[in-house]
């Protein structure tokens, strides 16, 4: 066997039935769950039956005919896979006969197989090889003059791994773990007996297919048939780090396996309970930035953005950041500079720096990303439910009876949750999805959407309100639930104003467009169906109207009773790997961590204490305010951690304006991204490879991060905060990011109990975990709200200011695709590019005909904004008048076109309302290129002749 591999039982768990049956094998009794296979009850219990076919990610197949047992009063040689464990039943798994059997059956694989095992990538790591030696293989009396497979084309077509189909066994693990684990159902076995093999799609190479590249099928192969580049090239692994991925809000857990200080590969871990073993392409593969050329490893400073860049050492680089800041403050006051927080780095590193600007600038002008994309769920969930997060683990699912997706993506924004979303409705849950796009969760293999609603950009407060009309007209609310939770005045006034005939389906048809009769169909089924889950996405928040849906979507599920137990909830998927997290820890100007104001003056007389310094209790500014300062003269320096906000925000021109009024800005990144463009001083960052801290998913689970190798920066990203914050005099002293978090969890009651012994002992912990949760929540809201008292909040539909008209008639809506990470700084330099090199316009055929457009033309994209060019993508994903494009590449500049209009409660930018024409162009506009060439001139960097 290879290092320290994970247990492979076999075949999954049991369902569970409450029930036990005992057993004997091999003379030693067992007490086992109904239902538990006799391979799988031969693990537990430290045996080990021979396998190739069965592995426990996917369903037993009974098809290799190596894993036979003997059972006493039994005729034959039943498969253990597939025979469960019986009361009394008395099973013996090694015989002389059962020797025998196993060796023929092995010899008929090897004669198919080729022998080359020493030169093989996975030698050492083959379970064909384990198995030959575990049955006692040691010479094969068929020999290789007839015909055999071997000596076929390999696939090398994907960039990650390939495909060498001589190498094959055709044990269809491969193809079952895409059904069962991914749903993609990409592969398939073709012909039959001798001639049966593996192919991808309709026989098309792995590139070319319906393969994700979610790595499964791979993690399932027990041969080389199916096998990692990077394992090829490096060898097989020596040991293995646990660790949590860094890209979206799923938070998959992962074994980082190593050879020597070299990442081999990053396997999915079994007990991740977020991931439960599965990955996706992003998670699996797209690591490899970390080591990518155009990394910066040096600090460097440069007195105008105008001029190149200088290396610097640490040391002068942190002094002339202190030197900066205090140089600032003293010119133009203490409220002169700020910062921004990253959901991208760890909730460690993210509660310094919001200290760092509170304790150490003396204001309260921090912000982050994750009010950019998810501050309307924080505002609206605390207001009905009195919690700023969602109510539910991800496996909470798996006992939905209806599912509701409204504005989100899940297959390329959180494809591995979507994957068991996906499981769930192959199992006969129903699914409604209200969203502008025909995304793959409306129809894909095996699954389909019982009704899409597509609706109108913008209108998703009318149609919620519509939805709701149904359900109270209808009579088909919870009472019960109601008058037990909620505040039945508040719903009377509520139920009165959905009621109203203005805000049926019939009256809303016009705005939304979308037929009233399958509006009335969807509410029904989502009211009557049983568990009803609702899982949204920034196609509900990032709107002007974002709080406003996001209380509509509580009242919703407070309506039906759909909260509080396993299969129903209110659950944001949210972006990043930490947004969930960078909200917890105080990145809002005008909260600390555990999302309590400033300005009350029991919480910051508890963090001034800690910290021994006055707190300012005025809110601060968020970042479109730090922007207006800046261009009035007021706001002079900005630190910015993890973020790009001159290609994430909207209205470019506006951001670019604000960033080059100010005299100091510092960007702590791994690259020079576009913000660094404007940047005065470039602190080089570190990968989540490189260090110790946690992160909080979408599910409030808090997991560790762990180190894998040394930072090749020199410095892990807290470290490097506490350089500047010991440059400002503060003292830090923290020796680890354990310590970081014991103060968190001594400052924030909801991670009260909340430490790196448990972390490490449980795995995971959900907040809130304290002494009334102590064990954590997978389920808020069980027994009573947070609040008390649900409370219901009307809605009512206010239309964005952003229109459309002659000059503008369509509409924009943007988003993310599965192999790229929000503005791709991470994904663009891997192999990812092979998806998606560039960012595409989808238009309807009806529009792009209007336009005379065909599908890969060059058009320009215009707003009230600004503009931009790119190629169309002719598609009917998107309904007539409305277009979408991602914002993954900078080339394109997508936010260009978006405006500065935001969410009336949290300035959340509203991204997916834009008023657009789109028209012919020969190719990338004068201001694209002329952008490019003013970035490739302020990314200079002086030859180290000239530094020194």
């Amino acid at each position: 066997m290879s290092f320290n591999r994970e247990t492979d039982h076999g075949t999954p768990p049991a369902i569970a039935t409450g029930k036990s049956v005992t057993l004997t094998i091999d003379g030693q009794s067992v007490t086992l769950p109904e239902g538990t296979s006799i391979m799988r009850a031969a693990s537990l219990t430290g045996g080990s039956i021979p396998k190739l076919c069965a592995t426990d990610s996917v369903e037993s197949f009974g098809s290799c005919r190596l894993c036979l047992v003997e059972v006493e009063g039994r005729n034959g040689y039943p498969a253990s896979c597939t025979t469960p464990v019986a009361d009394g039943m008395v099973v013996r798994t090694q015989t002389e006969r059962l020797k025998q059997l196993r060796r023929g059956v092995m010899e008929l694989y090897i004669s198919d197989h080729p022998l080359d095992c020493l030169t093989c990538g996975a030698n050492g790591d083959c379970e064909l090889q384990d198995q030959a030696g575990a049955v006692g293989l040691r010479d094969v009396r068929y020999g290789y003059d007839g015909a055999t497979n071997m000596g076929q084309a390999k696939d090398q077509s994907n960039p990650y791994f390939d495909f060498d189909p001589s190498k094959c066994i055709v044990c269809s693990r491969c193809v079952r773990a895409c059904e069962e684990v991914q749903g993609t159902f990409a592969l398939t076995i073709e012909n039959m007996g001798f001639d049966s093999k593996v192919s991808a799609s309709q026989g098309e190479d792995f590139l070319g297919s319906e393969c994700v590249s979610c790595g499964a099928c791979v993690q399932a192969c027990p041969t080389a048939s199916l096998i990692e580049k990077a394992v090829v090239e490096i060898g097989t692994p020596d040991r293995a780090v646990v660790t949590t991925c860094a890209y979206c809000g799923v938070g998959c857990t992962f074994r980082a396996e190593m050879r020597g200080e070299e990442l081999v590969r990053m396997v999915p871990w079994k007990d991740g309970k977020a991931n439960r073993g599965h990955s996706c392409v992003k998670g699996r593969f797209a690591w490899g930035y970390a080591q990518h050329q155009d990394r910066i490893l040096n600090p460097m400073i440069r007195a105008s953005v105008s001029e190149p860049w200088r290396e610097v050492s640490w040391d002068e680089a942190i002094a002339y950041t202190a030197s900066e800041f205090r140089r600032i403050q003293a010119k133009y006051g203490t409220r002169s500079i700020g910062g921004i927080t990253s959901s991208r780095c760890t909730n460690e590193e993210t509660f310094l720096v919001q200290k760092l600007i509170r304790q150490g600038f003396g204001n309260n002008n921090v912000d982050t990303c994750a009010r950019v994309c998810h501050s309307p769920t924080g505002y609206g969930l605390s207001q009905t439910f009195g919690t700023s997060a969602g109510t539910q683990d991800f496996d909470s699912v798996m006992a939905a009876d209806v599912i509701l997706v409204i504005g989100a993506n899940p297959t390329d924004g959180h494809p591995v949750f979507a994957s068991r979303m996906k499981k769930r409705l192959r199992q006969g849950a129903k699914l409604i999805v209200i969203d502008p796009r025909r995304t793959d969760m409306v129809q894909s293999p095996h699954i389909a959407a019982e009704h899409h609603l597509p609706l109108r950009p913008g209108t998703n407060v009318a149609m919620l309100t519509a939805i709701a009309h149904v359900v109270v007209t209808e009579k088909l609310y919870d009472e019960a639930f109601i008058r037990e939770r909620c505040d039945w005045d508040e719903f009377a006034d509520w139920a009165e104003f959905v009621s109203e005939p203005a805000r049926s389906p019939e009256a809303i048809e016009p705005l939304t467009g979308v037929k009233a009769d399958e509006v009335r169909a969807a509410a029904r089924l989502y009211a009557t169906g049983g568990n009803g889950a609702i899982y949204y996405g920034l196609g509900v928040t990032e709107h002007s109207q974002g709080s406003s849906t996001v209380m509509a979507i509580a009242n919703l599920a407070m309506a039906t009773g759909n909260v509080g137990r396993e299969g129903v909830g209110v659950n944001p998927l949210r972006g990043q790997n930490n947004v969930q997290g960078a909200c917890d820890m105080g990145s809002f100007p005008h909260e600390f961590s555990g999302y309590r104001h400033v300005s009350d003056t029991a919480t910051r007389s508890m963090f001034e204490r800690a910290w021994g310094v006055a707190l300012d209790a005025e809110p601060g500014l968020r970042i479109p305010n730090m922007l207006d300062a800046a261009t009035d003269g007021t706001f002079k320096g900005l630190f910015v951690q993890g973020e790009d906000i001159l290609q994430s925000d909207p209205n470019t021109h506006h951001v670019a304006a604000g960033l080059a009024a100010m005299e100091c800005v510092v960007v702590q990144d791994l690259f020079l991204n576009e913000t660094a463009n404007y940047a005065h001083i470039f602190l080089p960052g570190s990968t989540f490879l490189e260090k110790d801290g946690t992160f909080t998913n979408a599910e409030r689970r808090i997991q560790r991060v762990r180190k894998v190798m040394a930072p090749l920066n020199g410095y892990a990203d807290w470290e490097i905060v506490q350089l500047v914050a010991n440059a400002l005099d503060l003292g830090w002293t923290y020796g680890h990011p354990s310590e970081i978090m014991d103060e968190i969890a001594a400052l924030t009651p909801t991670f009260a109990g909340v430490h790196y012994d448990r972390l490490e002992a449980e795995g995971s912990l959900q907040w809130p975990a304290n002494d009334a949760a102590p064990d954590g929540t997978p389920t808020m809201h069980i027994d009573g709200f947070v609040r008390g008292k649900g409370k219901f909040v009307v809605t009512d539909y206010v239309p964005t200011d952003e229109k459309t008209g002659p000059r503008f008639p369509l509409l924009l809506t943007t988003g993310r695709i599965l192999s790229h990470y929000n503005v791709g700084a991470q994904t663009r330099r891997t192999a990812n590019t092979a998806w998606h090199p560039e960012d595409r316009l989808e238009m309807h055929p009806s529009d792009a005909d209007n336009r005379g457009l065909k599908d890969g033309d060059w058009v320009t994209l215009r707003s009230r904004a600004g503009e931009t060019t790119l190629r169309a993508l002719v598609t009917e994903r998107v309904a007539p008048g409305v277009v979408y494009t991602t914002f993954h590449h900078p080339e394109t500049q997508a936010n260009v076109i978006t405006t500065d209009y935001s969410d009336w409660a949290t300035n959340c930018p509203e991204y997916k309302v834009t008023a657009v024409q789109v028209m012919a162009s020969n190719g990338p506009s004068d201001w694209q290129q002329d952008y490019a060439r003013q970035a490739r001139n302020s990314r200079r960097i002086a030859p180290l002749e000239a530094a020194e």
